[in-house]
């Protein structure tokens, strides 16, 4: 028997005269759904750089993860307290933008005696949360 076990690509020129013994015979193009089956050869075969362990079967693979106690709150104290300060500036920033609608409704209608003491609860509620933030600097 005188043929390969693949047959000649027609498509294929002509080969030399003489193959190289000393050079590996190169593997033919893989063609997917081709009529040809030596092209519709099994993974396995056509990619054998991939084995089953490749990914998270793979021994060298020890531990996944960020490791045991990630996620976990490392000084609850310092998060209660900062999520108290946030939850105070947040607070501010409403009543800021509250009395804000508030004071340019007033200047609008001409009362300017009440847009200045709004204007003053303003500035009041900006120091409150400048406070706020002065009060831990650590914390920054």
């Amino acid at each position: 028997m005188s043929e390969s076990p693949f047959p000649r690509d027609p498509e294929a020129p002509d080969p030399a005269p003489g193959p190289d013994p000393t050079e590996p015979p190169r593997p033919p193009a893989y063609t997917p759904g081709s009529v040809q089956p030596r092209l519709n050869r099994p993974l396995h075969e056509r990619y054998p750089q991939i084995r089953p362990t490749s990914g998270y079967g793979d021994p060298r693979i020890r531990h996944t993860g960020p490791g045991p106690g990630a996620g976990a709150e490392q000084e609850p104290e310092r998060s209660a307290k900062l999520t108290a300060r946030l939850v105070l500036a947040l607070s501010v920033v409403v009543g800021q933008l509250w009395g804000l609608t508030i004071v340019v409704n007033e200047w609008m209608s001409g009362d300017t005696g009440t847009a200045w003491w709004g204007a003053g609860f303003l500035v009041l509620s900006f120091l409150v949360v400048l406070g706020l933030w002065l009060l831990d600097p650590k914390d920054r």
